[in-house]
């Protein structure tokens, strides 16, 4: 019915609102993991204790996305975000009180609230974002998830500024977590109080019947594509200034400015993404996307070229930057029960950020850390051969009697 219809007015504020959650949280993220060094010393632990510390995020994170999808069905995208939003600036408050007391245990809580709230709020505003697509008739998940790598961008930015003010880490994180405060409240108001993660009833007519996602072929595929791209992403995050100190020689300084550039390559890809799927398809820009990360990695892995090395991960970032936006997209519009079928697909790129990056250490470990982004090239080559599988459903053709 079109009475049923958001006004444009409503529309606009829903579509800015999510960028709004995108953006708040990369900023919020980016803010502690900008000042890991003077946090540690805060806490007074040492490397390996700060990697028992760190443990916490990656608890909460698969904790709120393995909860996700029930909660989302249970009670609505609005009410779940309203949640795992206040986690999330609650985690990152906690981590301030931890730092002048140097409280290990207490920050480490902060990051597992942190991670809880980012990962129940995964498949919500994913959700919403994919309805949203709908609604307009436009791509914009891709540019949602832009806004967090531009969030990332600017909360490093900020933390190497206070750095070199030597603002103390503890005042730092207080001051993030309350500005986000009343942008994260008035964007969770635009956000309709309905749940948003089940569909109408003309909807569900439509859709064939529910399997379970271990049978469902064309789920599991897009797995396979967000299993490659996001490790592709959690492999440069934790490996890539090292990779080039140690594996192309340059300096500690040169590695971090390479890494600034994967993340310049993911924000343009996420942020122009939606301008070649609206003139070609969903299919053809995942392929090209994984053949253009599968180049750059290759490059970096075979060869002995430092300044082809320190290009090419502009195509990394930029090949790996569609990945999760749109298996989100597909999963979300390829079969019923949207919140479910999102929950599965984010939970597989969640635990591929979450065993990847200790898998290629060990590999690198022993192998070296080029030889060991082979896996990563491997598996990026396998997202290209199987991206028909992200493709968008066919309308439902009407039959005349």
């Amino acid at each position: 019915m079109l009475s049923s219809l958001p006004s444009s007015h409503a529309l606009r504020q829903r579509t800015w609102a999510l960028f709004a959650l995108f953006f708040l949280p990369g900023l919020l993220m980016a803010s502690w993991a900008s000042r890991t060094p003077a946090i540690r010393d805060d806490l007074q632990v040492s490397i390996g204790e700060m990697g028992i510390v760190l443990f916490g995020l990656s608890i909460g994170s698969m904790s709120g996305i393995l909860s996700s999808g029930w909660l989302v069905n249970r009670f609505g995208t609005r009410n779940v975000i309203r949640f795992a939003m206040s986690l999330v600036v609650t985690g990152v408050v906690l981590m301030s009180g931890a730092l002048s007391p140097g409280l290990p245990w207490l920050f480490s809580l902060g990051l597992a609230s942190l991670g809880a709230g980012l990962g129940a709020s995964e498949v919500a505003v994913n959700v919403e974002g994919a309805i949203v697509e709908r609604l307009r008739g436009k791509n914009l998940l891709p540019m949602m998830h832009g806004c967090y790598s531009f969030g990332t961008l600017v909360g490093a930015g900020a933390g190497i500024g206070l750095s070199a003010l030597k603002l103390p880490v503890s005042l730092h994180l207080f001051i993030a977590g309350l500005s986000t405060l009343v942008p994260l409240v008035l964007a969770v108001r635009a956000i309709p109080p309905h749940n948003s993660g089940s569909p109408a009833k003309g909807e569900q007519d439509n859709k064939p019947a529910h399997i379970p996602f271990w049978r469902d072929v064309q789920l599991l595929l897009i797995g396979v594509v967000i299993l490659a791209m996001a490790l592709a992403e959690g492999s440069a995050t934790d490996w890539l200034s090292l990779l080039m100190v140690d594996g192309h020689g340059f300096s500690q300084t040169s590695g971090t400015l390479i890494y600034t550039g994967f993340t310049l390559g993911m924000t343009l890809g996420r942020f122009t993404g939606g301008w070649f799927i609206d003139r070609y398809d969903r299919v053809a820009v995942v392929r090209t996307s994984a053949l253009l990360g599968a180049l750059g990695i290759g490059i970096i892995v075979f060869v002995d070229n430092p300044f082809l090395a320190g290009c090419a991960v502009l195509l990394w970032g930029a090949g790996a930057s569609l990945g999760f936006p749109l298996t989100i997209s597909a999963a979300s519009d390829t079969g019923p029960n949207a919140p479910a079928r999102v929950s599965v697909v984010a939970a597989t790129g969640y635990i591929a950020f979450l065993v990847g990056p200790p898998m290629l250490g060990y590999l690198g470990e022993h192998y070296g850390l080029r030889h060991a982004m082979v896996v990563v090239l491997a598996l990026m080559i396998v997202a290209a051969l199987v991206a028909r599988a992200v493709a968008k459903p066919r309308p439902a053709t009407t039959r005349s009697d």
